[in-house]
């Protein structure tokens, strides 16, 4: 998902991928733990997704505390 992407959802949109993305993660990284997934980028690509949207869900939360 690309920030352009991120930046046109609504901050509920945001909290609700959050948490897809967050169970997603944890999901493949159990299943790489226990055998080995053919693609581990996705592990990453999901932890960057992760980092992506708590960023722009934080930033949102500092925009409505200084307005």
């Amino acid at each position: 998902m690309k920030q352009e992407e991120i930046r046109e959802l609504s901050t509920e949109d945001l909290k609700e991928r959050l948490e897809e993305e967050t169970s997603r993660y944890s999901k493949a990284q159990l299943h790489h733990a226990v055998s080995p997934i053919e693609n581990v980028q996705t592990i990453k690509q999901n932890r960057k997704t992760i980092a992506r949207l708590s960023t722009e869900i934080r930033k949102r939360e500092l925009e409505a505390a200084n307005k």
